[in-house]
Order: structure tokens, then sequence, then C-alpha cells
């Protein structure tokens, strides 16, 4: 797959730049694979939307979306030459890149995608108000393989809990199946993390409704001091139904990470296309709101971790200097 992939890549190199500057022949299909997630998550909303906004944008690319376990295979996949793109959550990207548990991955950024609150969604007539109340309970904390669990992870630590100790913790074949059990009291609460995640937004449109459980501004004061890449973030009133009040959190951001070897005209290319059309992406998909150039500096860790093809454009657009 790899190798076909670079054969269709580099065959729209040798178009893409020549054609423009030598009166214009139409550029090949350039078929670009990203990774998502589990089907009923976060992710696959988000990669479908982008991949239809980007194709829209430009004819010649073909993005073509495919269903993972998520972050945590998403990462050894492009790692391989499996995959071109991948979505990938802040927590497993931080690990990766900082070489936590593995050797320090070579990857690199195309954008910073949206912002990932984490917080506990309940029934609304559930007795459990705070998170040290779940204590003890079966909580749904995301699907295997995606990087919402290790988010939970870090919170927990920085509260002292244990995930697989101090909770009955649930780990889902599928991000979809947790609303469900939510409603049905298999679990007492779903852990999930973001603005328009499908999984708080099913279980707020339930009949029984919903309420959200964050860390209190105390909590997050000793989480952060912990975890210092974990920043407050907000989730502004009626991101969710009939959620009235903004709810403080905190968490990280989300990415597009490529592969290593993806050729700097690619990244170029993709980066120029995406950030043309920011404002009707954002139409589209209110988690796309936060999918811009700006953001995507700001998010990343560290600048050399931008891919040099989406810097040179950022260079030119004079979000970098």
């Amino acid at each position: 797959m790899r190798f076909a992939s670079i054969v269709v890549l580099a065959a729209a190199l040798l178009a893409s730049p020549a054609a423009a500057q030598t009166g214009g022949n139409a550029i090949p299909p350039t078929t670009i694979s990203l990774g998502t997630a589990t089907p009923g998550g976060g992710f696959p909303l988000y990669g479908n939307a982008f991949a239809q906004a980007m194709n829209a944008a430009d004819p010649s690319l073909t993005i073509a979306p495919r269903n993972t376990k998520g972050s945590n295979e998403n990462i050894p996949l492009l790692e391989k030459g499996e995959l071109d793109l991948a979505l990938v959550a802040g927590e497993p990207a931080y690990e990766a890149f900082a070489g936590i548990g593995r050797a320090p991955v070579r990857l690199k950024i195309l954008t910073a995608i949206y912002s990932n609150p984490g917080m506990f969604v309940v029934r609304a007539d559930s007795p459990y108000r705070t998170i040290r109340d779940l204590v003890g309970q079966p909580v749904a904390f995301g699907a295997k393989g995606s990087g919402l669990p290790i988010l939970a992870r870090y919170v927990l630590d920085g509260l002292g809990l244990r995930q697989d100790e101090d909770f009955k913790a649930i780990y889902l074949d599928r991000a979809g199946d947790g609303p469900a059990m939510v409603e049905d009291g298999r679990v007492a609460a779903l852990w999930g993390a973001g603005i328009g995640w499908p999984g708080f937004a099913a279980v707020a449109s339930s009949a029984s409704g919903a309420r959200f459980i964050a860390p209190s501004a105390e909590e997050i004061t000793r989480i952060r001091a912990k975890h210092t890449f974990l920043k407050p973030l907000l989730v502004p009133a009626g991101s969710y139904p009939k959620q009235s009040e903004p709810i403080v959190s905190l968490g990280s951001w989300s990415f597009v990470l490529t592969r290593e070897d993806l050729p700097d005209d690619v990244a170029y290319r993709l980066a120029k296309t995406l950030h043309g059309v920011e404002a009707s992406f954002c139409k589209q998909l209110a988690q796309a709101c936060e999918t811009t150039a700006s953001n995507t500096v700001a998010a990343a860790p560290k600048p050399e971790l931008i891919h040099p093809g989406v810097m040179k454009y950022f260079r030119e657009i004079g979000v970098v200097k």
C-alpha cells in the first residue's frame, strides 16, 4: 500500500508544479488514505467531513477515510506507511512525540483539528455529581485503542485515582456503543471529550437527558500541577442539547498527523486546500471551526513537529515568520 501511495503521489508531484509553470496541464488525481477510528465516535465524523471538504475544494485530491481502532492503531500504521494521514488524539500524540513508553516517532503534524475538553456524562436523573462520586462505579472510558482512555488516565492520575482499580472500567469495541449503556444503566457514566462529540450528543438527546461532570477548579489546578501539558478548555453553553451553562474542563488538541515521508509538495497542497476552505468547513461541521492555521501553530508541542510543507504555506500567509 505504501509503495502504491508513493507512486501515485510522486506522479502528482511531477505533474503539479510543472504543469502550473508550463501552461497548465491537468493535475492527475492523488489518492490519500486517512485513518479515523471506530464508527460512532468523533474521529469518523470529523474525518468524513474533512474528506468531503477537501475533495470538493480540489477535485484532483481524493482523501479516502478508513475506520481503524483509533489513535493507538493509527500511529503505527503511519510509521509503517500504511496510512498517509491519520487522526490522533492529543495524549497519544504527546506520548509518541516525547517517546513515552516507546521510541519517539518521526511523524509530522498536518493540522490541529479541535480541542478536547474531557468530562463524564451521566443521565440527568443520576445521583452522581462529582468525579469522586463515580469511584467504584462501572464507567465506559471509550473505545479500545482510542485516545479517550489515555486522557482519562492522566486526568484521574492527577487526582490520585487509578482508572482500572478505582473504577469498574469498561473499554468499548465501538465508540457508538457507549450512549446506550448510559441510558439503560449498564454504566454509571461515559467518558468523552470535545465539542459536538457524538457520544455526548446522543446521551443529551436521549429521553433521560444528560448531566456533565468535569473536574472542579481546584481539581483542575491539582491535575495541571502534575500533568502540565493538559490545558484548561471551555465547552461553550449550547454545545449539547439542554446544556445551558458553559463547562470548564481540561484536555489537549487532536491532530491530523502525516507519515514521515509524505512529500513536502503534497503537504503544502493539502494545507493550502484545507485552510482555503476554513469558513465553509466550519459551516459544515461545528468542530471544524477550530481547524485553523493559527490554532495549529499554537497547539503544536514544538514548531518543528509541523510538516515542512505546511510550514512553507504558513510562512506564505504570515502565520509564522
